[in-house]
């Protein structure tokens, strides 16, 4: 298969690669780029382990070509803290209210709270609906959800 060139912006950085038709966004991202927050899980689009933010809506990466990345901002869950290293407040929430166990769905739930969130959804059970398509298999889910709901209360009281 021929290879096709692509270019898109990560994590605020633009970049140029070629890729094969058939290469998924997760495998490019984890393998060429070395960014290994978003983890191959289930292959289905079922547990939200791979999420990425593709132009802020949260997609699949396990199931996503990446040349659909062409012209696209990505953002993965090491593009969310600031330059300087500061935790982005759904980071730091997780971590405070104890919204995390073993981390492996970690960021797929933060990455999917920050798009519901920067949408404006700040009520708990729309969040926890928004929410749906992410599993944790440690927490049991309240601890995330206060997390979540943490986070957006502090970034609405920011904005």
């Amino acid at each position: 298969m021929k290879a096709v060139a692509i270019e898109f912006t990560l994590n605020g950085r633009p970049e140029a690669i070629e890729v094969q038709p058939n290469s998924l966004m997760l495998d490019v991202i984890r393998d060429q780029f070395g960014l290994t927050g978003a983890k191959r899980s289930c292959d289905a689009q079922v547990c939200g382990a791979c999420t990425i933010l593709m132009d802020r809506l949260p997609v699949s990466a396990c199931t996503t070509l990446a040349a659909e990345m062409d012209g696209a901002d990505i953002l993965t869950i090491e593009g969310l803290a600031a330059p300087d290293g500061q935790l982005h407040p759904l980071q730091r929430s997780f971590v405070e209210m104890g919204g995390l166990q073993c981390g492996f769905c970690t960021p797929g739930f933060i990455l999917t709270a920050h798009a519901l969130i920067e949408d404006g959804v700040t009520d708990e059970t729309a969040l926890i609906e928004g929410l749906e398509g992410n599993i944790c298999r440690c927490t049991g889910y309240r601890k995330i959800i206060e997390g979540v709901t943490a986070a957006a209360g502090e970034i609405a009281r920011r904005d």
